[in-house]
């Protein structure tokens, strides 16, 4: 992860001035499950509880999302993210996209 880069769900960074805006950024993957994961999630979906298995995949996806959209705002030359946000919708059946995006800007610290 590129720790250079600010990253907020807000439209604004606290101490920062948004000095250019560069554009839409996104990150875009798409998962799928393998037989495996489906019969040990379904075992879990059967028993109750918590579906580790399931959160795990879902916790990948997500940062995999995050880096992409991070390496596409660095190559458009951003220093920050504002108005992060994540989405993820079902293409078909055990099959998700999980889609990352914002807003990539530069922006200057505010001296105090």
């Amino acid at each position: 992860m590129n720790h250079s880069t600010l990253i907020t769900t807000s439209t604004h960074l606290e101490g920062y001035k948004i000095t250019k805006q560069l554009g839409l950024v996104k990150g875009i993957t798409v998962r799928s499950r393998s037989i495996v994961g489906n019969v040990a999630g379904s075992f879990m979906t059967i028993f109750g509880g918590k579906s580790t298995i399931y959160t795990q995949l879902c916790e990948n996806a997500r940062e995999e999302a995050l880096q992409l959209m991070i390496q596409h705002g660095n190559e458009l030359g951003c220093n920050a993210i504002i108005n992060m946000r994540y989405e993820s919708n079902d293409i078909m059946s055990g099959v998700t996209e999980v889609l990352a995006y914002g807003t990539a800007v530069v922006v200057e610290k505010i001296p105090s």
